[in-house]
């Protein structure tokens, strides 16, 4: 069944449910209160009976009271017995007799075919009955219930009709939710958004929704313009490539015969190129495992993670002399994530550090953030492209001509930003750049919380 059917089958379901209980209790009220009325009035009848010397006497002081005060037309029998045990009675229309019942309490017969409630009192000599026919009182109870059945049948009708109104306006948000959910399956159009309307669960619903059509917007623009920077990028080391391959070709093939010279210069651009080529694939391919987040976090001293960048980092550039001032800051992160970052800020480092003059790693706490710069001496960024050092494939004028793709600090902020941190780079006054990462500290609670969470 739909939600809507269900809705209406609910609300059917509860109105029902209470209509039959307030009519039980309202029937079993109103008998209640009936049954006192005819008891109490039917021991008034005996009393009154209890002071006539005859049956017919105590049956014609009855009759007005019955006439005048009772339901309608009840019939009165009144017997007298006695002690010697001989019977008379007034009122019966066959000469029923009035079954022997207890003394001082009201009890149901039948006399023929007929119910009567009877009470008994004690007499001049024997007892005194009163017997009187409760078919009228049980007539009306079943009219009552009938009545109360009509109106229960049309208040569950009505119940239902309501619950299905209600259940249309309660899920038109929820239609305009899948509606703008279908037509951005239909349009693959990332940017519709689903009307919002009030502050309730289905309002929250619509803006989580609006909040993923963000994001898979975003991570659209962001696949798109990475397909088009690698496409942009691989063009040229591709086409250099194919170009010397192609002129050892045909040197080849046409017998031509390359100088020792240029068959070894162009084998050494080859390799060049092809080494150019491999590094911008593995760059492409930690950018890509950085977006996905797949290394779990864990607790780690960041210096023991700056200490072993540095160390890959001199043994990949010998000729670069490292110095290292290095605090225990006890953080949680993704450690290969965090050194392979460390490692590409070195990289920049040593890649424009002239010969003779040091690289500084630091690494302190302060204030709640962990703080790690690494210092060159080289040339300094420009102003105008300081803003756009962290952008995929962004190298600077000066830079175009030295080896790398352009993604080695866009992976630093990466990772950077994944770990809540911030990431800047600004020129030194005596010369060179400093690159400096700040990632916040979370106390032993917060970090059990995140933990748990992942």
């Amino acid at each position: 069944m739909s939600l809507r059917t269900r809705f209406g089958l609910l609300a059917a379901g509860a109105a029902a449910v209470a209509v039959i209980m307030v009519a039980i209790a309202s029937w079993l009220v109103v008998r209640a209160k009936l049954d006192r009325q005819f008891d109490d009035q039917l021991r008034s009848y005996t009393q009154l009976a209890a002071t006539a010397g005859t049956p017919a006497e105590a049956l014609t002081l009855i009759q007005p009271a019955e006439h005048d005060d009772g339901p309608g037309h009840s019939e009165l029998i009144v017997q007298f017995t006695l002690a010697n045990g001989s019977v008379a009675a007034a009122g019966a229309k066959h000469g029923e007799r009035i079954p022997t019942t207890g003394s001082g309490q009201v009890q149901n017969v039948h006399i023929g075919d007929e119910q009567y409630r009877v009470w008994s009192v004690p007499g001049r000599d024997g007892v005194v009955q009163v017997a009187r026919d409760a078919e009228g009182i049980e007539s009306t109870l079943a009219e009552l219930g009938l009545l109360h059945a009509a109106v229960g049948f049309i208040g569950v009708l009505a119940a239902a009709a309501l619950g299905s109104s209600v259940a249309r306006t309660a899920l038109r948000p929820v239609d305009d939710l899948t509606a703008g959910a279908e037509e951005v399956a239909r349009t693959q159009d990332l940017t519709a958004k689903i009307p919002t309307r009030g502050q309730g669960e289905i309002a929250r619903l619509a803006e989580a929704f609006n909040a993923m059509l963000t994001a898979l917007g975003d991570s659209r623009t962001a696949q798109r313009r990475l397909v088009e920077d690698v496409s942009h990028e691989l063009r040229t080391p591709l086409t250099s490539l194919r170009n010397n391959i192609e002129l050892l070709v045909h040197a080849e093939t046409m017998g031509g015969d390359l100088a020792a010279t240029d068959r070894s210069s162009l084998l050494r651009d080859l390799e060049t190129q092809i080494v150019e080529l491999s590094t911008l694939i593995g760059e492409l391919v930690e950018l890509g495992k950085g977006e996905t987040n797949q290394e779990p976090t864990s607790f780690l001293d960041l210096a023991d993670v700056a200490g072993a960048a540095v160390e890959r980092t001199r043994a990949r550039a010998p000729h670069v002399t490292i110095t290292t001032q290095l605090a225990p800051v006890p953080l949680i992160g993704r450690p290969a994530a965090l050194e392979r970052a460390v490692l590409n800020l070195l990289d920049n480092a040593a890649k424009w550090s002239p010969l003779g003059k040091p690289v500084h790693v630091a690494l302190r706490a302060t204030g709640g953030v962990a703080r790690l710069s690494v210092t060159d001496h080289g040339p300094g960024i420009p102003p105008d492209d300081l803003p756009h050092v962290f952008d995929r494939f962004y190298r600077a004028e000066s830079a175009r001509a030295l080896p790398g793709s352009g993604l080695g600090l866009a992976i630093v902020e990466q990772v950077v930003t994944s770990h809540d941190g911030i990431v800047r780079a600004v020129n030194r006054a005596g010369g060179g750049t400093r690159l400096e990462v700040l990632l916040p500290l979370r106390s032993q609670s917060e970090t059990t919380l995140q933990g748990d969470r992942q």
